[in-house]
């Protein structure tokens, strides 16, 4: 494929950092796309602004995707809007820098909801409609945290962990089917979760610097356009981790 002409792609986490410079990397590939926020209207609104400028349709659709029935809203609204979604990219996150002791319980149940079962929520929402066309491309944001450990905290590395778990599950599951399903892990990326967390150190990473959202956005348009990569995780981090 050499392009994403007219395929409609859903950005979890679309208004600011990671995923709006994905939404914007897809549109500029040609796919229309579905901005998703929970609270930044105009920053989704702006992103969708972008994203029309290069020719290509977008909507912001509000929605807390560790909610199910806002999930099921969400797709509901995309679809009637735009049509089936045959792009997926599960991209929001919380981030608290904790050590292991400073943890609270409400704080775990926080991350691990909005992290990780947010991934599960919205791929079985949109996973049936990919079904019936033979075709998607599901692609997971996850963290070098969940190689390393990270700078974060053990509830970040394990709600990143996770996804990359059920990456290679759903791959399993959907290779027949025309699905793809993989990862990103991508190490300090310049963007306010990292900027304003205390611990996030670019002598941290060989290099010596932050990754930029653009050296993410550039490897999701990859795996969208990709027809035989699936379960993998592709790191992006400066050589933190090397596999």
């Amino acid at each position: 494929m050499k392009n994403l002409k007219d395929r409609i792609a859903l950005v979890t986490g679309g208004s600011r950092g990671i995923g709006a410079a994905v939404a914007i990397a897809l549109a500029k590939a040609g796919a229309d796309v579905a901005v998703n926020y929970r609270e930044r209207a105009d920053a989704a609104n702006a992103v969708c602004a972008e994203i029309t400028g290069t020719g290509r349709k977008a909507i912001a659709v509000q929605a807390d995707v560790s909610v199910a029935a806002d999930v099921r809203r969400m797709v509901a609204e995309v679809e009637a809007h735009r049509g089936g979604i045959d792009i997926l990219v599960n991209n929001a996150a919380i981030a608290y820098p904790r050590k292991l002791e400073e943890i609270t319980e409400a704080e775990w149940d926080e991350v691990l909801t909005v992290n990780l079962k947010s991934v599960f929520l919205v791929t079985q929402a949109v996973v049936g409609g990919m079904r019936q066309r033979k075709w998607g491309r599901i692609i997971n944001l996850s963290s070098v945290a969940a190689q390393t450990g990270g700078a974060v905290g053990a509830h970040y590395a394990a709600s990143k962990a996770g996804i990359i778990g059920l990456t290679h599950s759903c791959a399993s599951s959907f290779v027949k089917e025309g699905i793809t399903v993989n990862a990103i892990a991508p190490a300090l990326i310049e963007t306010d979760m990292v900027t304003n967390n205390p611990n996030a150190n670019p002598n941290l990473i060989p290099m010596g610097h932050f990754g930029s959202v653009d050296d993410v956005a550039s490897v999701a348009v990859m795996l969208a356009m990709n027809d035989y990569m699936t379960g993998q995780t592709i790191s992006v981090n400066g050589g933190w981790y090397m596999s």
